[in-house]
């Protein structure tokens, strides 16, 4: 065999165990990271646990709270690896988990992790309806951050003062009480189907607190100082416009709808185009959510204003993708968006969520998203989205998993005091305040107990990451980080297709490889596949096998093989020099 045929072989096995690599490892189970991530909040649980609990090395903690001062405020969530109780997160936390069981219950469904998802919700907002006593009353926090993170401690131990702090007329709070009312209008949606009469006292707590928010305006970390070095308002203008909107998708009623149309302006909903989405920042939230009633024909006489939202909303989805005219994301070398140097993950999985919505909406409408640098198809959306998701499940530069507890490579040093010292039910002795420190702390060992499904803070700017205790900045998880991962994980489940890719041929011209790519499409569902389209991109060479649609890079079954039978097989095959062609399953029925 002459040595440039040898060398020529060498590379195309390269070629192909690469591929077979890829495959092996990036082959994410969305299912799996779903459950996971709901266990996430049984992990994170205040009050007294049910029987149902999954996360076994947890035990009832936070009984007395608030009970000092005369209020029930047992329950709710912890917010990160602490255990204060801060409102605004919180209910941001909710919202989003309510948002993602409203637009993808039938995928959450198909997972049959509904009943999961809205305990998951339920355990919020029992909560705010205990802290919302009287129409102009929203207790806001339990516990002090300073004197929490003092101490290293089990929750079940806590030593640490469990003051309640309260908004009231004379110490309002816009912000947290506006993001508690988006979180019940939301909430209220999602059980509507399930339980009706729950769902009317969620709406009626909303539309109370949503008063409150409006007619006593003011920033709630001026009325509850200890909130302001941990969770810092930047203002309440978005948290009013977020809570009418989503008042509007609950009771239809017109006059939320005029709100947002008439305090357009004044409180910045058309004016600020952003780059981030938050428990701080609603604004891109709210200009998606209403490009939707845009979008389904609702707009009437409000349509106008509605357009210059979805302009705004336009703007932060092409800043993602990377199309904006400059003005984008700022995405790191491995693929990340990269927002903010504490707990970036946060950001990353609220865009994403947001991007996988707005693909919902648009495909809905049959529109497009329309950006500085062209017309996007939905569905360029969504594969952002999934491209972030693939890079926390483990496709990233440090082939490692940010989602505890999720494949073979994870952090084992999380920034969590009860995943981090050894459970009650084991080690019965109280662990108290410095003793924590010093014994558990410090241990450079792993965390005794995994804390399944929480999304760490994450890498920084250049895509690295230290798995150590002490760098909460990116192993510590919080409420807010993965609260959208639960609807963008139902989006993103597996197509019960599976594409086995080879190369069969190689030939040079002119100094360029070119490859005949053969791939075989087989369906692994127990139930035939019809109307099959597959998005195929990067494509510059001829295609044999499949039926171009009208629409480009979008291909379907070829006319003599319309249906896909549980473990039938398809194949095509197309010829180009360079990479190969990317494919996706667009739909299918």
């Amino acid at each position: 065999m002459r040595k440039s045929n040898v060398v020529l072989l060498a590379l195309l096995v390269g070629i192909l165990q690469l591929e077979a690599t890829i495959a092996t490892v990036f082959n994410f189970n969305y299912g799996e990271a779903l459950d996971k991530s709901l266990l996430f909040f049984e992990a994170q649980r205040s009050g007294k646990l049910p029987p149902t609990q999954r996360v076994t090395w947890r035990a009832d903690s936070g009984l007395k709270d608030g009970f000092s001062q005369g209020v029930d405020l047992v329950g709710g969530y912890y917010d990160a690896g602490d255990h204060v109780k801060f409102g605004l997160p919180m209910a941001f936390s909710v919202t989003m988990l309510a948002w993602g069981a409203i637009e993808f219950s039938k995928e959450i469904t198909e997972y049959n992790q509904m009943e999961n998802t809205l305990w998951a919700i339920r355990w919020g907002t029992d909560y705010f309806i205990k802290a919302h006593p009287q129409p102009n009353v929203l207790w806001g926090q339990v516990g002090d951050g300073a004197s929490d993170h003092y101490c290293w401690e089990r929750a079940e131990d806590m030593t640490t003062p469990r003051n309640g702090y309260k908004l009231d007329a004379n110490n309002p709070g816009s912000d947290l009480a506006g993001e508690t009312a988006a979180a019940l209008a939301a909430s209220a949606i999602a059980f509507k189907p399930y339980n009706s009469s729950y769902s009317n006292l969620l709406l009626v707590h909303a539309k109370q607190l949503f008063s409150f928010a409006d007619n006593f305006r003011g920033l709630y970390d001026d009325s509850i100082p200890s909130a302001k070095q941990f969770y810092t308002s930047s203002g309440y203008s978005d948290e009013l416009l977020w809570a009418a909107a989503w008042l509007y998708e609950a009771t239809n009623d017109v006059y939320y709808l005029k709100y947002v149309v008439d305090n357009a302006v004044y409180l910045g909903g058309t004016g600020w185009a952003v780059k981030e989405f938050s428990w701080d920042n609603k604004y891109a939230g709210v200009q998606i959510l209403l490009s939707k009633v845009l979008l389904e024909g609702k707009g009437g006489a409000f349509t106008n204003t509605l357009m210059q939202y979805q302009a705004k909303a336009d703007y932060f989805a092409c800043a993602c993708l990377q199309k904006n005219d400059g003005y984008n994301v700022y995405k790191t070398t491995g693929g990340l968006l990269y927002v903010r140097e504490w707990n970036n993950m946060q950001y990353v999985s609220s865009a994403a969520f947001l991007l996988a919505v707005y693909t919902e909406y648009l495909a809905a409408a049959n529109a497009k998203l329309t950006c500085p640098e062209g017309l996007i198809q939905p569905q360029e959306l969504l594969n952002f989205a999934k491209s972030q998701v693939d890079y926390i499940l483990g496709n990233n530069p440090k082939s490692i998993s940010y989602i505890v507890g999720y494949g073979p490579n994870y952090p084992t040093h999380v920034h969590h005091r009860g995943a981090s010292i050894a459970s009650i039910h084991i080690l019965h002795s109280v662990v108290e305040c410095v003793q924590g420190f010093e014994a558990w702390y410090q241990n450079p060992q792993g965390n005794p107990n995994v804390i399944y499904g929480a999304l760490v803070g994450g890498p920084n700017q250049n895509d690295d990451f230290s798995d150590d205790r002490s760098n909460y900045e990116e192993t510590e998880p919080t409420l807010s980080g993965n609260a959208p991962l639960i609807g963008l994980f139902a989006k993103l489940q597996n197509a019960p297709v599976q594409f086995l890719h080879s190369i069969t041929s190689t030939w040079t011209i002119a100094q360029s490889a070119y490859y005949r790519h053969k791939v075989l499409i087989k369906n692994t569902s127990q139930k035939p596949i019809t109307d099959l389209k597959l998005l195929i991109e990067k494509l510059s060479g001829p295609l044999w096998g499949l039926s171009p649609t009208n629409v480009k890079n979008i291909y379907e079954l070829p006319l003599w093989q319309k249906v896909l039978n549980p473990g039938a097989e398809c194949i095509f095959v197309y010829i180009q020099g360079g990479p190969q062609a990317k494919l996706s399953v667009l739909s299918y029925h």
